[in-house]
């Protein structure tokens, strides 16, 4: 305890060259009498090492200073272990930006906002008329319907400002990307560019004019395109430096419409701003009908609109206080170890953020915590908080025209509003992807209650992909089945909110009838999230169905799983025409010992192994039944272990013979041959299950 003294750090600082060389070379002079003491003459690379310092018993016990009395007290308070504490250090030692690296990004960003405001402006033409894009760039959006009113021309952005983690000090290692919020000027737009993806043509298009000119300057060494968070509306251009800096960080830019510039009233969930006449190309059916509302379309618009105010409030928030800025470092690793932050509908960093930021103007979280505190509150809350039935708002204001919690309810999964109380920032997130963030969070909280001495690798530094996390996984391959999905479970004006996104537009419903198929035998149900694709500026932006493959998660139950039965009303019961029209072929009227006559669904199962894969068939079934998706198209993953089990019962049965001893008592002789003919089978067994399952993974 205390600090080191004053014979030890001399000794320390006389480790020089000069010394090193006096023990290596065995040439200890007489004028230096005082160093050659303390030089080990070495014969060995291992006698070489530096010895511990020796410490007299008054230094050894030494009464602790404050400074390490605190410390102390805190670990105590505020952490399992110093253990634990060492550990969560270390962790965010690694995670950290180093300041030279810090200083370069600081020199990129400052050449890029330069060449960014140097880019020509272009003459007025209309959205449809584009001949004036360069041969080597393409518009990065789907433009369909292509025919749309409105007119555009390139000027210099009226600002280009660094929004994001990166400013607010809470960007992780090893991905470092820096989002840059490039303002178009007023004049290039218009009051009702809110209406038929108007807004989104214009941005889309001053993206391809700023990769056009930033492609062709040498500074930079890469100039791509993607999609932001996966919202193939709002695609971005990403920018790395050219050199041995290129995977140093990645720069994304954001072209967004000056604040407040549409009306937040024309923007509410419950209001249209795609006209089914112009999407659909017919008017909605019936007479007085109103248009159905796009309140995802209207989040877009609106989280362009919230940029600078959001990273206004967060710094507010964060400011100085290093416990926060630890913790929301720590809850990004978090989710990254749980893949939870990756595409479009994930609990992303900024998510995070926000969250901490509610947590602190609702005191819950005080900015004197610790990260590790900051962590285990933001936990808890969410083990124990449903935002699936009762949103949170940062918004303070008692506005009456403001809408109520239960109008975003009716519109949104998940629902955390901000600070304007007109924005949904979980908007695209799923009911299954905040259940399995509960769910995660609640496995996280018993671990950390548990105070395992593994604790932290199993929390931090371990990563749980969907294959970890759940007991069946299903691939649904090609995504372009999903189209027809839509069209089978009439999801029209999804479609039309989302851009004709039919990944999304079926995934909400693909999952509530998975989860009201599976029932009982459920436990969680989780989906993967689309990629976050690149392309190069000169190629056309990717199609829905290049996403790749649509992952399932099935996390069981125990009980029920193996149930044969589906037991549903009586006949004469209003429930039974809903419950045969829900099963299809598979239900039949069936008379129980108890003399009922109720409809049922019986699934074809005679061993154990069939029964536990009973879930296979519930799920193509209802797929191919509801959604038009053939048996085909679902790759089930699932029971890989039962060849494993089952190996056994073909092994040799001979596993002895019975002898009489001396005494006269019978006793079986093993039979080594066929026992190891036994362990030859289980190994294959292994192997076997192992590359079966490789197999299935290559989807």
């Amino acid at each position: 305890m205390g600090p080191a003294p004053a014979g030890a750090q001399h000794r320390a600082a006389a480790g020089d060259p000069e010394v090193m060389e006096l023990a290596l070379e065995d040439t200890c002079q007489e004028g230096k009498k005082e160093y050659s003491k303390k030089c080990t003459l070495v014969g060995s690379p291992v006698e070489s090492l530096l010895q511990p310092v020796k410490l007299s018993q008054a230094e050894l016990y030494k009464e602790p200073t404050n400074e390490e009395l605190n410390r102390l007290r805190e670990t105590e308070s505020l952490f399992h272990s110093s253990l634990l504490r060492l550990q969560v250090e270390e962790l965010l030692k690694e995670v950290r930006l180093s300041e030279k690296k810090k200083e370069r990004i600081d020199a990129f960003l400052r050449e890029v906002n330069q060449r960014v405001l140097k880019v020509p402006s272009t003459p007025k033409t209309q959205l449809t008329d584009q001949t004036w894009l360069p041969a080597g760039v393409r518009v990065p959006l789907h433009q369909v319907p292509y025919t749309v009113k409105g007119s555009f021309c390139f000027l210099p952005p009226a600002q280009v400002t660094v929004v994001g983690s990166y400013l607010l000090g809470t960007c992780v290692r090893p991905d470092i990307n820096v989002d840059m919020a490039v303002t178009m000027p007023k004049e290039l737009l218009q009051d009702k560019d809110g209406l038929n993806q108007r807004y989104f043509r214009k941005r889309a298009l001053y993206l391809a004019q700023l990769a056009h000119h930033l492609g062709q300057d040498p500074f930079f060494g890469s100039v791509r395109f993607s999609y932001t968070n996966g919202c193939h509306l709002k695609p971005s251009l990403l920018l790395r430096p050219h050199g041995k800096d290129e995977r140093l960080v990645t720069v994304r830019l954001h072209p967004c419409p000056p604040p407040d510039f549409f009306r937040l009233c024309r923007l509410l969930p419950s209001k249209n701003n795609v006209r089914s006449a112009w999407y659909r190309g017919q008017s909605p059916p019936g007479d007085g009908i109103p248009e159905p509302p796009t309140p995802h379309y209207n989040t877009w618009v609106l989280q362009d609109m919230a940029l600078e105010s959001h990273v206004q409030l967060l710094s507010t928030v964060l400011g100085s206080a290093l416990g926060l800025k630890d913790g929301v470092a720590l809850l990004k690793v978090w989710l990254r170890q749980r893949e939870l932050d990756k595409g479009l509908g994930g609990f992303s960093g900024f998510l995070v953020s926000m969250l901490v930021a509610f947590l602190v103007s609702t005191r819950k979280i005080h900015t004197t915590m610790s990260g590790y505190q900051v962590l285990r509150s933001v936990l808890q809350f969410l083990a124990t908080t449903d935002l699936t039935v009762n949103g949170i708002s940062l918004c303070l204001s008692s506005d009456p025209s403001l809408p109520a919690l239960a109008d975003f309810h009716q519109a949104f999964s998940v629902v955390f509003l901000d600070s304007s109380g007109c924005l949904n920032l979980c908007a695209d997130v799923t009911a299954s992807t905040y259940h399995q963030v509960q769910h995660e969070a609640r496995l996280s909280m018993a671990l950390l209650d548990s105070r395992a001495d593994d604790g932290f690798q199993f929390l931090l530094m371990t990563p749980k992909p969907m294959i970890r996390a759940f007991d069946h996984v299903l691939h649904l391959h090609p995504l372009s089945r999903l189209q027809a999905a839509c069209h089978r479970l009439k999801l029209w004006p999804e479609l039309q909110d989302l851009g004709g996104d039919y990944v999304s537009a079926a995934l909400g419903s693909l999952t509530t009838l998975l989860e009201q198929g599976l029932g009982s035998r459920l436990h969680l149900l989780a989906h993967s999230r689309p990629p976050v694709l690149e392309w190069d500026i000169s190629q056309d932006p990717p199609k829905h169905r290049d996403s790749g493959t649509l992952t399932l998660g099935l996390l069981l139950r125990p009980e029920g799983l193996t149930s044969v039965l589906e037991l549903g009303p009586e006949a004469n019961q209003p429930e039974a025409a809903d419950f045969r029209q829900f099963w299809g072929f598979r239900s039949d009227l069936r008379r129980f010992q108890d003399g009922a006559i109720r409809e049922a669904v019986v699934w074809e199962a005679a061993s154990m192994a069939q029964k536990r894969l009973i879930p296979h068939q519930v799920v193509t079934h209802l797929l191919a039944l509801h959604a038009d998706i053939p048996d085909t198209c679902v790759h089930y993953v699932g029971g890989l272990l039962d060849a494993l089990i089952q190996s056994p019962k073909e092994a040799s049965n001979t596993k002895g013979h019975m002898v009489v001893s001396q005494s006269g008592e019978l006793v079986m002789v093993p039979n080594v041959e066929a026992i190891l003919e036994d362990f030859a089978i289980l190994g294959e067994g292994l192997v076997q299950a192992v590359e079966a399952r490789s197999e299935r993974w290559t989807v």
